[in-house]
C-alpha cells in the first residue's frame, strides 16, 4: 500500500465525468424537487375540496409512492418502448409522432423522463403531507380573511403558506437528501446512459466501486457528496431559522 494523501481529490478536478455527473446530480435534484413542492402543494389543495369521488381519489393516490421502484422502472420501461410501448402508441394515434422511439435512449429526453418517474412516484407522497398540514389550519384563520375581503390568492400565500411552512422545510429537506443520493431510478431505468447523459454521482461511485474496483476514488466522492448535503443542510435550516425569527 502506498500513502497517496489528497491525490483522488486532486483527480476529481480533471475528471470530465464526475462534473458531467455531478452536474446532472444538481439539475435532477433542483427541477425534481421543485416540481414535486409545486404540484405536492396543487394537489394538496385539490384533495381539501369536497367533490365527489375524493375519498376514494385519497384511498388510491398514495398507489403510485407504495409500488417497489424496480416494479415502477420496468412499468415506465416498457410504456417507452419502440412500436409495442404506451407512450408511442398514444403519440402516433394523435399525429404527435411519426416515427417511434426508445425514449429512454434518446440523449435529448432521458432525463426529464428520469424527472417524470420521480414526479410520479413522489407527488402523491407530497399532497398527503401537505394536506394533513393544511388540515391542521384553523378554519377561522380563512373565515376571517374572507370577512375582511381577502382573495382566493391572499388567503393562500398569507395563511396556507405560513401554516404548512414547517411541513415544507421536512419535505424539501428530506427529498432534497434522497433525491441526491438516489441510485435505483436511474440505475434500473439507463445505467447513466446514454451517452452519459443521465450520469449521476451515485451511479458513478457504483461503477468506479464494482467495475473498475477503484474504490479509493469513490470513496472519495462519496466524501465528496456528503460535504455537498451537509452544507446544503446547514445553509438551507439556517436561512428558514433566520426567517422563521424574523
Amino acid at each position: 500500500y502506498q500513502y497517496i494523501g489528497l491525490d483522488n481529490f486532486v483527480r476529481m478536478l480533471s475528471d470530465d465525468i464526475f462534473w458531467f455527473s455531478f452536474r446532472h446530480s444538481l439539475v435532477l435534484t433542483t427541477v425534481a424537487v421543485a416540481l414535486q413542492l409545486v404540484f405536492g402543494i396543487i394537489l394538496a389543495s385539490a384533495m381539501q375540496q369536497d367533490l365527489p369521488g375524493m375519498t376514494l381519489f385519497k384511498s388510491v393516490i398514495m398507489a403510485s409512492w407504495v409500488i417497489p421502484v424496480a416494479a415502477t422502472v420496468i412499468m415506465f420501461k416498457f410504456m417507452a418502448q419502440p412500436d409495442v410501448g404506451l407512450i408511442n402508441m398514444v403519440l402516433e394515434r394523435i399525429g404527435l409522432s411519426e416515427q417511434t422511439r426508445y425514449w429512454l435512449g434518446d440523449p435529448d429526453v432521458a432525463m426529464p423522463f428520469i424527472i417524470m418517474l420521480h414526479l410520479w412516484r413522489n407527488v402523491p407522497f407530497y399532497g398527503v403531507a401537505f394536506l394533513a398540514a393544511m388540515q391542521s389550519i384553523p378554519r377561522s384563520y380563512y373565515e376571517a380573511a374572507e370577512l375582511d375581503g381577502a382573495n382566493v390568492w391572499n388567503r393562500f400565500r398569507f395563511i396556507t403558506l405560513p401554516g404548512i411552512r414547517n411541513m415544507i422545510v421536512v419535505m424539501v429537506t428530506i427529498h432534497v437528501l434522497w433525491t441526491f443520493n438516489n441510485f435505483d431510478f436511474i440505475y434500473l431505468a439507463t445505467g447513466g446512459g446514454p451517452v452519459n447523459r443521465t450520469d449521476v454521482l451515485p451511479v458513478y461511485v457504483y461503477r468506479l466501486s464494482w467495475n473498475s474496483y477503484t474504490i479509493g476514488y469513490a470513496a472519495a466522492i462519496g466524501a465528496v457528496m456528503l460535504l455537498i448535503l451537509l452544507i446544503y443542510f446547514i445553509v438551507y435550516v439556517g436561512v428558514f431559522d433566520q426567517r422563521r425569527e424574523g
